[in-house]
C-alpha cells in the first residue's frame, strides 16, 4: 500500500492531464468493451479530481503572492495544502 501512495505522489498535474487526454481518446475510439471503459472511466475520475486539485492549489498560491498590505509592499506566507481526501 506504501508503493501505491509514493506512486501518487510522483504524479504530476501534466503526466495526469496527459493520461487523463489519452483515456478520453481510447474510450472515444470505441474499441474498448463496456468493462473496460467503466474502468478507464473510474482512472478518469481519479485523475480528474487530482488535476483540480493541483489547480486549486496553485490557485491559492497565486492569491497569497498577490496579495498585499495596506501598504501596498506584498505579503509573504506560507501555503499549506489540505491533506489529500482519500477515495475508494
Amino acid at each position: 500500500m506504501a508503493e501505491k501512495s509514493e506512486k501518487k505522489e510522483a504524479l504530476t498535474f501534466e503526466d495526469a492531464l496527459a493520461r487523463l487526454e489519452a483515456l478520453v481518446s481510447e474510450m472515444e475510439g470505441g474499441q474498448v468493451s463496456l468493462d473496460e471503459s467503466m474502468k478507464k472511466f473510474a482512472e478518469g475520475m481519479k485523475l480528474a479530481d487530482f488535476c483540480g486539485r493541483k489547480l486549486n492549489e496553485t490557485e491559492k498560491k497565486i492569491e497569497i503572492l498577490l496579495k498585499k498590505s495596506e501598504s501596498g509592499a506584498p505579503v509573504w506566507s506560507e501555503f499549506e495544502a489540505p491533506p489529500a481526501a482519500e477515495k475508494e
